[in-house]
């Protein structure tokens, strides 16, 4: 199967930038240029928002039944086109085929929920002090969103903006990744093909920074959802309150793994060692800190190590891989750093730590130990196959470690104890925590941050709210 070139769809429309502009298209398992992509400029944006105010406003008068419908729609046509889909995600942005196939199908789970999820968005009655006079409150959607996708899920982080966005009855104009586009392209053409109005859904790529400060003070957009770094989401989020627009943040995360005294090993590290290596790492909320109590330290890495070792690593494509490439050569940059560092601090590598051939972005599945606390690791975000350990005495100690860093979006915790998992519950600072699990969000629950990491949801009815108005109507009877 060929690699398509990526355009801009804007007003029900697939086309070229206007100026032609287009930019390159990398497999990261090879190095090669496999595509193009159209890069938008100013006139495509303005093309782009005022197809975005005239879908809005037919989009909003279509009943939350019928709006459901086309919905589901392209629930069908995501799980129709899937494998051709997967294939072209993998070619793109490297992870296993079978990872691309799953985020391609959880895509259309996600449009089913919130597909019947657009028919609870409620008002109500609320009794009256005076009997004269009907009290209502009314829910109706914000108007035209600007979302803002990265290239780690470029489906699946997409699809739940969009999803939210329509189910409430709002147009959207998704900026998506440079470097991963014909996925999200494909999610925005299952939504295209199932009907949905000219302007309602709209796609473009280009300048990041160009596009974030074009877009959000624009009047026509009337909420933001952003994935990515917190650096840029708090530049994003700033420029968006200057003009008051409306806010969903999902950024950065180093999330904690606390192994407590009375675990079971063998389900942590299958677990959690299968969330941290999943996607080669690239993962907003894959494990990073691996905080293990010290009575079981010794078998926990030794059976760490040998997850890593024992996994496949290679193209996306070909059969058995489990782990592909990193993204883009600036991860691999990036990985060799974090590794002269963590060792200059004086950590111990146990398996892995440095780049694997050197075609492609191939970095070996890693695992660091007795990492010090001021080693870049266990203080940035790795987003990378890099596991670091630390151990600890206490449960309250490994609480601390958790909540010291401005991060808070997931976490994993390990134990037997019915007390312990009460006491985790209640006191690890993080949006979503997983307590004898691997990852497993869902459509039905929250998915976002805490401090730094972010605030709204992009799961459960929680992610409609920030889409919708909430208006109080008092009628007199004259």
């Amino acid at each position: 199967m060929s690699y398509p070139n990526t355009q801009l769809m804007i007003a029900g429309q697939w086309q070229d930038a206007a100026d032609g502009r287009t930019l390159p298209v990398f497999n990261p398992a090879t190095g090669e240029e496999i595509g193009r992509v159209a890069h938008a400029g100013i006139a495509d944006l303005d093309r782009a928002l005022a197809a975005a105010q005239t879908g809005f406003e037919t989009w909003r008068d279509i009943s939350a039944l019928e709006r459901g419908k086309t919905m589901r729609r392209a629930a069908v046509l995501m799980r129709e086109r899937a494998d051709r889909i997967a294939s072209l995600l993998t070619r793109e942005q490297g992870k296993p085929l079978a990872e691309a196939r799953m985020e391609a199908l959880a895509a259309a789970d996600i449009i089913d929920w919130f597909a019947d999820e657009g028919m609870r968005v409620y008002g109500r009655i609320v009794p009256s002090r005076n009997l004269a006079v009907r009290q209502m409150v009314l829910k109706d959607p914000v108007g035209p969103v600007a979302a803002f996708t990265p290239w780690n899920f470029p489906i699946n982080q997409a699809v739940r903006k969009v999803g939210a966005a329509l189910a409430a009855g709002c147009s959207i104009i998704v900026k998506a990744a440079e470097e991963t586009p014909a996925a999200p392209a494909e999610l925005i053409r299952a939504f295209v093909d199932a009907g949905v109005p000219s302007g309602a859904i709209g796609l473009v790529y280009g300048n990041p920074a160009e596009i974030s400060g074009y877009l959000i003070p624009h009047p026509v957009i009337r909420k933001i959802s952003f994935t990515g770094s917190t650096v840029v989401g708090k530049q994003l989020a700033a420029l968006a309150g200057q003009h008051m627009k409306r806010v969903t943040m999902e950024l950065g995360g180093h999330a904690p793994v606390i192994v407590a005294e009375d675990a079971d090993i063998e389900l942590a590290v299958k677990s959690a060692g299968a969330a941290k290596f999943r996607n080669a790492g690239q993962v907003c909320i894959a494990p990073t800190r691996f905080l293990v109590h010290e009575s079981i330290r010794g078998d926990f890495i030794t059976a760490l190590a040998g997850y890593a070792q024992g996994l496949k690593v290679g193209d996306g494509l070909a059969e058995g891989t489990q782990m592909g490439p990193l993204a883009n050569p600036r991860r691999i940059s990036a990985m060799t750093e974090v590794m002269q560092d963590a060792v200059k601090q004086g950590a111990t590598v146990a398996t892995g730590g440095a780049r694997i051939g050197e075609t492609g972005n191939f970095f070996a599945p890693t695992v660091l130990v007795d990492v010090p606390l001021d080693a870049k690791v266990f203080n940035d975000e790795p987003f990378g196959p890099v596991a670091a350990v630390r151990s600890f005495n206490t449960l309250e100690e490994a609480i601390a470690e958790a909540n010291r860093l401005p991060y808070g979006l997931a976490g994993y915790a390990f134990t037997r104890s019915l007390k312990n998992a009460h006491l985790l519950s209640q006191r690890v600072e993080v949006g979503m925590l997983w307590i004898n699990q691997p990852a497993l969000p869902s459509a039905e629950m929250p998915f976002g941050g805490l401090k730094d990491s972010g605030y709204g949801s992009e799961g459960g009815p929680e992610a409609l709210e920030t889409y919708l108005n909430t208006r109080a109507i008092s009628i007199a009877n004259v």
